[in-house]
C-alpha cells in the first residue's frame, strides 16, 4: 500500500459502488498536476520523492505547530472529504506526504528527513523494526477512546502487544490481479506464472517490494513468507530468476491502465487496489493463490519526532469513530479492524469476499515479519534479481 480465488459478490458492481475513491495509480500519476498548490478545507496533499527521499514540505517543519499536522502515508489512506471533515472539526491543518514502500518510508525518516511528521502508516512488520531502532512513541491509552472495538484479533497482536506503540488502521491480503479477456486459463496459485510464462510473456508483474515478492516465491516452493533459511532464500532466488526474463517490470502501482488495455494480463496486486480495480472493470478479478500469500495489517504510530504530539491523538481519536472508519472503507476500499465499523457497513460491503476473505483464505495466508538476519540476504538477492 494487499481476495480470494471465491468469486466476488457481483452485486457490488453497482452505480453504488462505481465511486471509486483514488487508487494510489491515479493519485501518483495525477498529483503533481492536479493537487500541487491545491488545498481544500486547508487540508494539502504533497508527493513526497519516493527516490530522493525529498518531499515537498516533508521536512518543512515550520508548520508543524499547534495548528497543523503533517502525516506520512500511503497514497490511499486518506482522502480530501476525510481531511477536511478533520479540519473543520479541529481547526487543524492537515500536510498529507506520501510514500510508496515501507522501506522507503524507514529510509527517510531515518535519515532525518521525517522530523515534521506526527503520525505515520507503517506496516505490520515495520512496526516491529521502528520498535527496534526505538523510534516509536509509546501511546497513553488513556487519550484514546474507542479501542475496545477492535476485532479480537487486533486486540493484542504479535506485532505491538497491547497495541502499546501503534494502533490497526486497515488490513487486507496480496494476490493475482488478472484481465479474464487476456489470460488464458483460470489462475488458482503462483505457479501459474511459471506455468504460462511463454504467453504471459512480457504481460506481468511483481510488486516491486522484496518481502512480498520474495515471500510469495517462497509460498509458491511450500516456504514461509518469512523464511529465514539460507537455503530456501536462495532457492526462491533461483526460481524467481528463472521468471525474471518474462516480467514486464516489478510495480506496485499504476498498472491499471496497462491491464485494462491488455499491455499487461496479469499482476501481483496489493487487495486494497486491486478492489477499486475490479469495481471498475468487470473483466478484472482478484484472487488469493492456494498456495498462500500474505495477509498485512497497516497501522498507524506516533514517531519519537513527532513535533505535534496532540494533534498526533486527535487524529487518531478522529480515526478510532466507527462512523469515520466506515467512511473510509466506503469511500477507499480496505477492509476495517474496527468491529462496530464492520457492524455499519451494508451487506453488499461486508459479501465481499476481495474485501473481507473467509477463514479459510485467512488460514493460509502469514503476516510479514521481520526475519532478523536473513534481512541481508533478502537484500542481496533482491538487488540481483531487479537489476538483472
Amino acid at each position: 500500500m494487499r481476495g480470494n480465488s471465491v468469486p466476488r459478490q457481483r452485486s457490488l458492481y453497482s452505480n453504488q459502488f462505481r465511486r471509486l475513491g483514488p487508487t494510489r495509480r491515479r493519485f501518483l500519476q495525477g498529483a503533481a498536476a492536479a493537487l500541487a498548490g491545491v488545498t481544500l478545507a486547508n487540508c494539502q496533499r504533497n508527493i513526497s520523492d519516493v527516490q530522493s527521499g525529498n518531499g515537498a514540505g516533508a521536512t518543512d517543519s515550520a508548520g508543524a505547530g499547534s495548528g497543523t499536522l503533517h502525516i506520512y502515508t500511503w497514497a490511499d489512506y486518506i482522502n480530501d472529504a476525510l481531511a477536511a471533515e478533520f479540519t473543520e472539526r479541529t481547526g487543524i491543518n492537515v500536510v498529507i506526504d506520501i510514500y510508496d514502500s515501507n522501506e522507503t518510508m524507514l529510509a527517510k525518516m531515518q535519515a532525518g528527513g521525517g522530523d515534521a511528521y506526527s503520525i505515520i502508516y507503517p506496516s505490520d512488520y515495520m512496526v516491529q523494526q521502528m520498535l527496534e531502532l526505538e523510534m516509536l512513541t509509546a501511546l497513553d491509552l488513556s487519550r484514546l477512546t474507542g479501542l475496545e472495538n477492535f476485532l479480537d484479533q487486533w486486540q493484542d497482536p504479535a506485532y505491538d502487544p497491547g497495541n502499546a506503540h501503534s494502533l490497526p488502521f486497515s488490513w487486507g491480503t496480496t494476490g493475482l490481479l488478472y484481465n479474464r479477456d487476456v489470460v488464458s486459463g483460470t489462475p488458482t496459485d503462483w505457479d501459474f506464472l511459471w506455468d504460462n510464462q511463454d504467453s504471459l510473456a512480457r504481460r506481468m508483474t511483481l510488486l516491486d517490494d522484496v518481502r512480498e515478492t520474495m515471500g510469495a516465491v517462497l509460498k509458491s516452493l511450500g516456504y514461509s513468507y518469512n523464511s529465514t533459511d539460507p537455503d530456501e532464500i536462495e532457492e526462491a532466488y533461483e526460481r524467481l530468476l528463472e521468471l525474471r526474463p518474462a516480467l514486464a517490470s516489478f510495480m506496485s502501482f499504476g498498472y491499471e491502465d496497462a491491464l485494462l488495455g491488455g499491455d499487461l494480463a496479469i499482476v501481483m496486486a496489493f487487495s486494497v487496489d486491486a478492489i477499486a480495480a475490479t469495481l471498475e472493470d468487470d473483466r478484472l478479478e482478484y484472487i488469493v493463490p492456494e498456495s498462500g500469500s500474505s495477509v498485512w495489517t497497516d497501522t498507524m504510530v506516533i514517531p519519537t519526532t513527532a513535533p505535534n504530539v496532540d494533534a498526533a491523538y486527535a487524529w487518531m481519536n478522529y480515526m478510532l469513530e466507527p462512523e469515520i472508519a466506515t467512511k473510509a472503507v466506503e469511500s477507499l476500499y480496505f477492509a476495517t479492524p474496527n468491529a462496530v465499523s464492520f457492524d455499519m457497513l451494508s451487506d453488499e460491503l461486508k459479501s465481499n469476499e476481495d474485501l473481507f476473505p473467509s477463514e479459510e483464505v485467512l488460514a493460509r495466508c502469514e503476516g510479514i515479519a521481520p526475519v532478523g538476519d536473513a534481512t541481508d540476504l533478502y537484500d542481496e538477492y533482491w538487488t540481483r534479481i531487479t537489476s538483472a
